[in-house]
């Protein structure tokens, strides 16, 4: 039975083109004896790019859950994305629903057995760059914590608190703008709203002394 597939093509900037891409894989689909179904192309945009921001790669990933094709090709792994996690998640989402994979520089064909034995080491290797990356993390925050550093974000000075506490119980002034007043984040002001909302609820509760 013949397969069906589709090619993704992606370029980062205007002034690339995809005519490169778009001609090797036809010339793989031919020799596969793959019937060519449709090309979604996402043109200057950069694999930096979620999903949300790359509509081609969206409109592919959904026609893959409702199996419109049998193969996705592709010129190169960086392609589809930056992120090696985000490659394992993207074949993870293909792979549950019995769509496979070509990726022409790297080799990669999940339609071989060869192929499908990649797809599992690419979960070990997306489990290995996680612990890498947890391990970077912890270490940086050792290394700061020995230097004397302070973690998180930096405290509002205690003036400050109050001229917003102010603000907030005159009324009529929204978070965002009393955020812009005294130079803080909108988050800062939501939590000071907050903790004064509990304050007054504690007190309704609690009753005068």
């Amino acid at each position: 039975m013949t397969k069906c597939a589709v090619m993704y093509l992606r370029v980062s900037t205007d002034g690339q083109t995809t005519e490169n891409q778009r001609l090797e894989l036809e010339a793989v689909a031919n020799r596969a004896g793959w019937e060519i179904a449709g090309v979604y192309e996402d043109a200057g945009i950069s694999g930096a790019n979620g999903r949300d921001k790359r509509p081609a790669f969206d409109r592919l990933c959904k026609d893959a859950t409702r199996r419109r094709f049998d193969v996705v090709m592709a010129w190169s792994v960086d392609r589809l994305g930056r992120s090696l996690q985000d490659l394992v998640a993207f074949l993870g989402e293909l792979h549950s629903v019995g769509v496979d994979l070509f990726l022409h520089q790297q080799g990669v064909d999940t339609t071989t057995p060869a192929g499908k034995a990649m797809f599992q080491m690419l979960g070990v290797f997306a489990e290995f760059e996680r612990a890498m990356i947890r391990e970077r993390v912890n270490a940086g925050l050792a290394r700061a914590r020995q230097q004397g550093k302070t973690l998180g974000r930096p405290k509002v000075a205690d003036a400050t608190e109050a001229a917003i506490r102010a603000a907030l119980a005159a009324g009529g002034t929204g978070v965002r703008k009393i955020a812009g007043r005294f130079g803080v984040g909108v988050s800062v002001v939501q939590r000071i709203r907050a903790e004064m909302a509990e304050q007054a609820a504690s007190s309704v509760r609690n009753g005068p002394e």
